[in-house]
Formats: C-alpha cells, structure tokens, sequence
C-alpha cells in the first residue's frame, strides 16, 4: 500500500506531500534540492526557531493581527519543538541555499500544521493557519533566522562555559596534588630548568580560566538581535508596536539579556559576530589542543618515552601488540580541537562572502558554530571525566630523571659565572655524575652552599638560590 498524499500549491504550482507528515511543500522542495550533507539542522535551532515564532505569534494576537484562538494554537505548537518534539519533522539539510528560508519555513509548516491539529482541522487545511499568513506573519527569514542563530549560540556556549569551569576545576586539583613533584621542565623538547608538575597543570588550568572568561564575555555582542527587521533590516511590513512587543516577548520566553540591535541593516547584513565567537572558540581548541599534545608526551612510554604520567587506561591500544594502552582521550581532543580549527576557516569565508544587505551562507555558519560549540562541550566533559581526573604522577620517575639531567646547572651561574657553569654542565656530561657531584669534586664552591644551591624546590620559585 503507498504512502497516502496531499496535494499542495505554491508560487512555483502543486506538489505532493505525504498526507501524514506535519511539513509541506517549501520544505518538501527543499528536500529535492538540497541532498548535500545529510546533517539534520541543529535543534537547538529548530528551538530557538520555535521560541521566535511563539514570540511572533503572541504579539500578533495581543494586537489584533491574527485571533485569539489561532495565537495560542500556534504558541501550544511551538512550546511543544520546543520541549524537543516533532524533531523529526525538521528534514531539510543543515547546508541549503537561501539564507536559511528553508528552515524557516520548514518551522513555519511544522507548527501550522500542528496547530491545525490542536484546532481540530486536518493536515494541510492552511485556512486555519497557514503557514506564512500566520506563523511567519510581521517575519522574514532574514531577521527570525539571524535572531534564532544568536539565541542558540548563546544557549550552547552557557553549557560549554559550565564544561570550561569543571576542566579548570580538575587541571587545578592536579596542580595542587603534584604541587610536590620535581621534573625536568623543557623548552624545545630539550632539558631546560627545574619545574614541578603542579605548576605544569597550573599553566593548562590558567588557559582554560581564560578561555571560560572571553567566552562569557561574548556573550554580550550575540545578545543584539534584529527581529523586527524583517527584510533588510528596515522593518518593512513590520509594524512598530509589533516590533518594540516582540522583542521584549523573546527576552521573556528565552530569559537572555536580548536586546534590540541600534542598527537592524547592520545586524541583518553583517556575520562578523560570528566570526568572533568562532575566534574564541578557535582559541579554546588551541589550548585543549596543546595539553593534549602534552599529556600524550608526558605519558610517552612506559619505558622509550618521558613516563612522567600515567593516564587512566581506557581500552587495548593495538590488534597485534599485545599490552600496548594508547592514549586514546588526548588523541581524541586532538581531533576535535581540529575541526573546530577547520570550521572557523569555514565560518570566516561564509561571514565574508555577504554581499549587500543580506549574508546568504549563514546556514553554514549555523552548521559549524552550534556544531563546533556542543563538540567542544563534549569533548571537555569528556576529557575532564575520562582523562584528567585520573591522571597520576610517576615520582620515581621525575626524580631519576632530574638527578640525572643537567638542568639544576642553570642555578650555579649566578655565583660561578656563565663559563665556569659550562665547564661543570660539560664535565657532567662526559663522566656521567650529576652536576652537585662534579660541582662538588672540581671544588668551585663550598658543598654547604652548594646543596642550598641545588634544593630542587627552590630552584622552581622565583629568586637566586644560595643567596638568602
């Protein structure tokens, strides 16, 4: 038996729409004509999307605009996408020509549809409410889209805010639990001077402090929206008591600081915001990037490589090295430190490529920000869960290896001079003892004053040691 189907009109004539689904024929054509990605819209889009139309639709029917009844048929539709609902209604590409009007009216026809529903009438009887009429009544793709974009930016990067504080929470837990651990520091991948691991971790843990702060702070250019604007960004056939309402009504239902833009044509046109939000996400992934690269190095081994840690095992590391365990959580914020790297470079030649009063790409800047913003959370959850708060330190190991290395040297040039500390670091070298003992046997200063000299602890503070 075939699928039972309804016949639709638009400006372009009438198509077939599966008589049971809640979308119809804007979408169902946008489904023919952009077979690209296979990446559904973000929901939390299709959400925020919703909570505009509820907004515009309580408005309408406050002033009059459309009924009573029609208004809270629509508002009902929309809290229910918006408690997660009908998701698989929303069918069209991430990735569409248009602007995003595709998604638009993909929303426009679910929530029709379902109001018709909830007003008794059946699928596809648009003079109950129709999609455009109605839902996307005073709107425009190019201020309800934009508008929808910023509000789930903003709804995600709370979330990955709360991801950057339990990180940073953990690295600082590491820096006090290995506060005590004396190591090798490097620079250039060669031995360089004492550190201790605590203030390894203290340095990653003021990274991610960082990161979390700027992220906050950005929040504050995403909260100018242009809803009203319709259009361009004039607020053609947007009447001004609806305009000043609405936006109001969206900082109601959303509970955000949402502030109507001074410029609309600017916030219509111009995707730069975005571009910075990507900046600071690309930031972040730099940074979990670099301790990534760290921890893999730090645990290299257990016995070629540094070994100064030890990373929880997670899984067998090979098919055909037997007890091989490779560091699979480091390797794998890697990877999404890459492509958040590589979905900024996309959202910066989307952003640029506006033309005019409009940016037609902004559904790839959708598709990457939300993307990269919920990829970066649940790689830092991750991360924090299955790596970090395991992590231990090998003491034995970080003091074989200091005891062994040249780097306490670098402390006996402030009494001895840069050539005579050479001269050590050299000796040291080719008779395999440490520095204190061929500072010790060439007796170039007193073996009292040497071993304050060379107390690994003082030789990680600031200062110059054996000096008082």
């Amino acid at each position: 038996m075939g699928v039972r189907m309804r016949t639709e009109k638009d400006l372009l004539g009438e198509y077939q729409v599966p008589k049971h689904v809640y979308y119809g024929i804007h979408t169902v054509r946008a489904v023919e004509n952009f077979p690209l990605s296979g990446y559904a819209v973000h929901p939390q889009l299709i959400r925020a999307l919703a909570c505009v139309k509820k907004a515009a639709a309580a408005v309408n029917g406050e002033l009059g605009f459309i009924s009573a009844e029609v208004s809270r048929a629509i508002c009902a539709a929309a809290d229910e996408v918006m408690d997660g609902q009908w998701q698989e209604q929303f069918v069209v590409d991430a990735l569409q020509g248009g602007a995003g009007t595709s998604t638009n009216m993909n929303v426009n026809e679910v929530l029709a549809n379902r109001a018709i529903e909830l007003l008794g009438g059946c699928l596809g009887e648009y003079t109950l409410v129709h999609p455009l009429n109605h839902v996307n009544l005073h709107q425009s793709t190019n201020d309800t889209y934009p508008t929808a974009l910023k509000i789930a930016a903003i709804w995600l990067l709370q979330d990955l805010s709360q991801a950057c504080a339990k990180l940073q929470q953990a690295l600082q837990e590491k820096e006090s639990q290995f506060a005590g651990v004396v190591k090798i520091g490097r620079t250039q991948l060669q031995d360089a001077v004492p550190i201790t691991l605590g203030q390894e971790f203290s340095a990653y843990a003021q990274a991610i402090s960082r990161d979390r702060w700027r992220l906050y702070k950005v929040e504050e250019r995403l909260r100018q929206i242009n809803l009203g604007g319709t259009a361009v960004g004039t607020g053609l056939n947007a009447p001004k008591k609806y305009i000043y309402r609405v936006n109001d009504q969206i900082k109601q239902y959303t509970r955000l600081g949402l502030a109507r833009a001074e410029n609309m044509i600017d916030a219509t046109q111009n995707a730069d915001v975005y571009v910075e939000v990507s900046g600071l996400l690309k930031a972040l992934a730099v940074n979990l990037g670099k301790i990534a690269h760290d921890l893999r190095l730090l645990s290299s081994g257990p016995y070629g490589g540094l070994a100064e840690l030890r990373l929880p095992e997670r899984q067998a590391g090979s098919s055909i090295m037997p007890g091989k365990v490779n560091p699979i959580i480091p390797e794998a914020i890697n990877q999404v430190a890459f492509h958040v790297m590589a979905s900024d470079v996309a959202i910066t030649m989307a952003a640029q490529s506006g033309q005019l009063e409009l940016n037609a790409f902004l559904p790839l800047i959708a598709h990457h920000l939300l993307s990269s913003i919920e990829l970066l959370t649940h790689g830092i959850e991750m991360f924090v869960e299955r790596c970090i708060q395991g992590i231990e330190a090998n003491q034995v190991g970080c003091q074989t290896a200091l005891t062994k290395s040249m780097v306490t040297v670098t402390a006996l040039v402030p009494h001895l001079g840069y050539d005579q500390a050479t001269t050590v670091a050299r000796q040291a070298l080719q008779t395999g003892q440490s520095v204190y003992e061929t500072a010790k046997n060439l007796h170039v200063i007193e073996e009292e004053q040497l071993t304050e000299i060379l107390n690994p602890q003082a030789l990680t503070k600031p200062g110059i040691t054996g000096r008082g």
